[in-house]
C-alpha cells in the first residue's frame, strides 16, 4: 500500500508539473501575442487634389534667325581710327563707324554689332563686313509633320531651349505656311521668341516644343495611382485617420502628373507615398503637411 501511495503521489506531482508548464507557456504566449500584435498605423505621405495645367506637344528643332539684319562693307584704309564696337548694342541712328571722308555709317535700326573679316582680294581690297542684327526677337523656322496641319495655328505657345543655357525661352507661332512640302511631307511654321537680353544669337540650333490642347483640370501625381488591369484607383483620406479605396478615370499625362476625368473632387486628400502599406478602410498616420 505504501508503494502504491508513493506512486500516486509521484504521478500527481508529474501531472501538476505538466499542467504548470502548459499553463505557463499559454500565459507567456498570450503576453507576447498582445505585445507584438498591436502594430502602429502605417505612416503615409498625402497630397491635395488641385487643378493643374495639362497639354499635348510637338517637338522639333530649328535655327535662330535675327528678326532684322543688315551688313555694311567697309574698306580698312577708309576707316578713321579703328572699329572696336563688336558686340555693342546700338540704337537706330547711332554711329557705327566714322570714315576718313568725314562721313559716318549710322545704324538703320536697333541691334547688336558684329564683324566679319574678308580675305584680301575677295572684295577687291583688304576689307571687312560689319553686321547689325536685331535679335531682340529671334525667328525660328520649323518643319512640322503634315499630320499636325489641323492643329497648327498662329498664337500657339512655344517653349525653346538651347544647350548653351539652363533655362527655357518662350515664344509663339507667328505664321504657318499654306502648303505642305511634298518632298518632306511637312509644313513650315515660324516661331517668334522674345530675346531682349540678346542671349540667343543668330545661327544657334534650338529645340522647339509647340504646346496645344492646353487645359486646366484636376490632377494628381502619377505615383499615387495604382493600376490593376483596366482599373485605376487611389486611396482617399477620410477624417485624417483612415483611407478609402476609390476608382478613378484618368486622362492626359505630363511630367509625372495625371489628369483626373472622374472620381475625385478638388481639395480631397489622397495617399501619394506609402501606398503598399495601406488597405481599404485601414487606419493611417499622415507624416507630412500637404500644401
Amino acid at each position: 500500500m505504501k508503494s502504491s501511495n508513493k506512486l500516486k503521489i509521484f504521478l500527481i506531482i508529474i501531472l501538476i508539473a505538466i499542467i504548470g508548464v502548459i499553463a505557463g507557456r499559454y500565459f507567456i504566449g498570450q503576453h507576447f501575442q498582445k505585445k507584438f500584435s498591436v502594430r502602429p498605423d502605417p505612416g503615409v505621405i498625402v497630397e491635395i487634389v488641385t487643378k493643374k495645367s495639362f497639354f499635348d506637344s510637338i517637338e522639333t528643332f530649328g535655327t535662330a534667325i535675327a528678326s532684322n539684319s543688315k551688313t555694311y562693307r567697309v574698306k580698312k584704309d577708309e576707316i578713321d581710327g579703328s572699329f572696336d564696337s563688336e558686340g555693342k548694342i546700338v540704337k537706330k541712328g547711332d554711329t557705327i563707324i566714322k570714315l576718313k571722308t568725314e562721313e559716318t555709317i549710322l545704324a538703320d535700326f536697333d541691334g547688336k554689332l558684329g564683324k566679319r573679316e574678308i580675305a584680301q582680294g575677295v572684295l577687291g581690297t583688304d576689307s571687312f563686313i560689319i553686321t547689325l542684327d536685331d535679335s531682340s526677337k529671334i525667328v525660328i523656322d520649323i518643319k512640322i509633320p503634315e499630320n499636325f496641319v489641323g492643329i497648327l495655328k498662329n498664337g500657339l505657345d512655344a517653349e525653346i531651349k538651347s544647350d548653351a543655357f539652363n533655362k527655357t525661352f518662350y515664344g509663339k507661332i507667328d505664321s504657318v505656311s499654306s502648303r505642305v512640302d511634298p518632298s518632306t511631307r511637312s509644313i513650315l511654321a515660324r516661331v517668334v521668341v522674345e530675346n531682349k537680353d540678346y542671349e540667343l544669337i543668330p545661327g544657334q540650333l534650338l529645340s522647339v516644343k509647340i504646346i496645344y490642347n492646353k487645359t486646366e483640370t484636376l490632377g494628381i501625381s502619377e505615383r499615387s495611382i495604382t493600376i490593376q488591369g483596366e482599373t485605376a484607383f487611389v486611396y482617399v483620406v477620410k477624417d485624417e485617420s483612415f483611407v478609402e479605396r476609390r476608382n478613378i478615370k484618368i486622362g492626359q499625362r505630363n511630367f509625372g502628373l495625371v489628369s483626373i476625368i472622374d472620381g475625385l473632387n478638388e481639395n480631397e486628400k489622397i495617399v501619394s507615398e506609402g501606398i503598399s502599406k495601406v488597405r481599404d478602410k485601414g487606419k493611417i498616420k499622415i507624416i507630412n503637411k500637404p500644401n
